[in-house]
């Protein structure tokens, strides 16, 4: 099945026909690795990754080992392993499990001075930041929908980091680096601009740049983005452009990335907006 980072299926033919195995790098730093996975009766033995491996089970429960205890994964469960940690994983039950995993790279994200308190709590109720988990999975499948990718990634390592006891740093009342990110991304609507190089170029945490634009106006630097492109894009369907051109430079990936969020923010599909806009042209 492509389109999951441009990978397809990945699905072995000598295994049973439960088990779907998809995997992919996405464009977003930090991230090394994504993987969808249903399994039934495979079972993972000893093993450690150099990267944190986040992780939520959409059915089934999965068993396993960690630093000699035995932990499940599932439901509204968040489950967050360390790197160089050796566990293993099977399901709990003969249905099987279904789950989708981040690796997050241990340079990056979070730090690895932070593993030694995440193996004991390797597994925690958070409604909200399973939430995030798997709004980033959706925004990892939706090309064109880095910059959302991004500021989910910022906000629940975050929340990741809170919860291992790292202090995160909040924006103060000065509303500088709110209004610095705004006219970065003005400069960039149709080409884009990535939190981490506004965060180089603004010298500025992400994080703190993603909390201090929500907080001054209300929206998200992925969403301000957004409806800006829309904006660009309803003045060249206006200026007559086709719409396959019109997609690609108002920012947008393609057509149906264009449509999506224009009847979105409009409530009317590019089409029948520039068809409106004709009848109205000719009538005048």
């Amino acid at each position: 099945m492509p389109g999951r980072g441009g990978k397809d299926a990945l699905v072995s033919p000598d295994v049973q026909p439960a088990t779907e195995v998809q995997a992919w790098r996405p464009k977003l730093s930090g991230v090394t690795e994504v993987l969808h996975a249903h399994f039934t009766d495979h079972a993972y033995p000893m093993h450690a990754h150099d990267t944190w491996t986040l992780l939520i089970v959409d059915e089934g429960a999965v068993r396993y080992d960690l630093h000699r205890h035995e932990r499940y994964a599932f439901g509204e469960l968040v489950t967050l392993l360390p790197p160089h940690v050796p566990h293993n994983g099977r399901s709990a039950s003969p249905e099987g499990f279904r789950k989708r995993v981040i690796y997050l790279d241990a340079s990056s994200h979070l730090s690895a001075d932070l593993a030694g308190r995440s193996v004991g709590i390797s597994s925690f109720p958070d409604p909200w930041l399973r939430d995030a988990i798997s709004a980033l999975h959706g925004a990892l499948l939706q090309p064109g929908d880095e910059l959302r990718a991004e500021t989910l990634l910022t906000l629940l390592t975050d929340s990741v980091r809170a919860r291992l006891g790292e202090r995160i740093v909040m924006p103060d009342a000065d509303p500088t680096a709110a209004y610095l990110l705004r006219d970065l991304i003005e400069q960039h609507i149709a080409d884009g601009v990535s939190l981490y190089e506004a965060g180089r170029l603004l010298h500025f945490d992400p994080s703190y740049l993603v909390r201090a634009f929500s907080r001054e106006f209300g929206m998200s630097p992925h969403r301000y983005l957004t409806s800006r492109r829309v904006d660009e894009a309803r003045r060249l369907i206006l200026d007559g452009h086709p719409l396959d051109r019109v997609a690609t430079s108002s920012g947008f990936y393609d057509q149906p990335h264009l449509a999506r969020h224009f009847k979105r923010i409009l409530g009317v599909s590019p089409g029948v907006f520039a068809r409106t806009a004709g009848l109205a042209a000719a009538s005048t």
